[in-house]
């Protein structure tokens, strides 16, 4: 017998779920002390008699302890794609994906209408190597069909020992029927940041994943590039990062911001607001900024390029991002098990919500396949005796190295809009101190 409402749904909801059969005589008043408190006393009963009904006429016997994390689990996935119940070894690969290193084929994904959708493939892994895309969808792992299964069950079936192969089903966009694509599972190491020198004065910064070392590696990477003091500009590439720790996304948005708001979340409680503020410095001291994005930049990499983009201190470009715009906590529970539960929304400094809706790039550069055209006519310098440069050897290339736009169409278009801001913002004319004007 209940003493109240409130008691039972503190400290013995499940067990009177359990314990109560179908047959059960109703208490009117425990009942009606239920409704005032807001305790769903009919469903809950209904419950109850499905699991009874379950145990006692099912064709196979099942395990009732199966049955409670079946319906702990069916509970989540009717709420979003991202709450989940993890069991003790899902809760340990979740903490291992955050700190960079696990065991699988090197994939972020989510659920989208009961399949598995391929958010992003992490960089030089299994599944990059395969060509799977963001956007793809996976029908089936090996022989089972992902239709339904949930999120934390795809993504165990995807893991297992590094050598071990595992066949999946996956249907690109404009494709009519899927494709099988083997793949040997790896030991996934992620470096999140990687950087590079573009051409003489444009460096570039890569970062795959948010991790907790993400913000200190990245600093890193910016002072490397900015040591030999001819940096004019920088492209950030966050395509087909899929997120991760909201921290690190907040330090690498700090590197190149002065003050202001990064981005805060918003959970039911109105009082639940939490804001995450710039510190003062900026690492490039103003020079030019381009972030690079596509619809495989997701959470984290999308709260970087908001406020990059609100506070004007970035001009994006790209495709529109995936639209990941929830918070999820991790609330460790009862026997090493966990609940990663959506407990709040993602807002840029001007408070627009990212959730379903993205970030728009400032300039949208499409993905393409360029084939260049090798322009080669008769020059100066191929007529005899023509007369030789005084200012230097005369240099012609020879065309070894792949140009930018080949290897990379969107890259090489970022890299001219951050040389078209960098010419306009040498040419801009200097402000007048207004010491050598007079009113007309």
């Amino acid at each position: 017998m209940l003493h109240t409402a409130r008691a039972l749904l503190r400290s013995a909801l499940v067990t009177l779920v359990f314990i109560a059969p179908a047959s059960q005589a109703k208490d009117p008043q425990t009942d009606r002390q239920a409704e005032q408190d807001g305790v769903p006393v009919t469903e809950l009963r209904a419950f109850a008699e499905v699991l009874e009904r379950v145990r006692g006429a099912y064709v196979n016997e099942v395990d009732e302890k199966e049955l409670i994390q079946a319906a702990i689990r069916g509970m989540l996935m009717e709420l979003d794609p991202h709450s989940a119940y993890l069991t003790p070894d899902q809760f340990e690969d979740l903490q291992s994906t955050t700190s960079g290193e696990f065991g699988g084929l090197g994939l972020e994904v989510t659920m989208e209408d009961g399949f598995v959708k391929v958010v992003a493939p992490i960089d030089d892994s299994p599944a990059s190597r395969a060509g799977i895309q963001a956007g793809d969808l996976i029908l089936k792992i090996d022989d089972t069909f992902t239709k339904g299964i949930g999120l934390a069950d795809a993504v165990e079936l995807m893991r297992g020992e590094a050598g071990s192969e595992v066949t999946l089903s996956v249907l690109s966009e404009g494709d009519e029927k899927p494709r099988p694509v083997t793949l040997k599972r790896d030991r996934i190491k992620v470096e999140s940041v990687k950087s590079e020198t573009l051409e003489p004065g444009y460096g570039y910064l890569r970062i795959s994943q948010f991790q907790s070392r993400t913000g200190q590696d990245a600093k890193a990477a910016v002072e490397k590039l900015t040591a030999n003091g001819d940096l004019r500009g920088l492209v950030l590439d966050l395509r087909n990062n899929p997120g991760g720790v909201l921290g690190g996304a907040v330090e690498v948005a700090d590197l190149f911001l002065d003050s202001g708001l990064v981005v805060y979340t918003q959970g039911r409680d109105p009082e639940s607001r939490n804001n995450y503020e710039a510190s003062p410095g900026d690492l490039l001291n103003g020079l030019p900024l381009v972030v690079l994005v596509n619809g495989g930049s997701a959470s984290a990499s999308e709260i970087v390029a908001g406020a990059l983009q609100d506070q004007g201190r970035a001009v994006v470009v790209g495709t529109r991002t995936f639209g990941k715009g929830s918070v999820q906590t991790v609330l460790p529970i009862s026997g090493d098990s966990a609940l990663k539960l959506t407990t709040a929304r993602y807002y840029t400094p001007n408070g627009r919500s990212i959730q379903a809706e993205g970030i728009h790039p400032d300039i949208p550069i499409q993905v393409a396949s360029v084939e260049l055209y090798q322009e080669r006519g008769p020059r100066e310098s191929d007529l005899p005796h023509h007369l030789i440069n005084q200012d230097g050897e005369e240099q012609d290339s020879d065309g070894s190295e792949e140009p930018l736009a080949s290897r990379d169409y969107p890259l090489s278009q970022a890299l001219s809009i951050l040389k078209g801001i960098n010419l306009a913002e040498r040419r801009r004319p200097a402000v007048d101190d207004g010491k050598n004007t007079a009113s007309q």
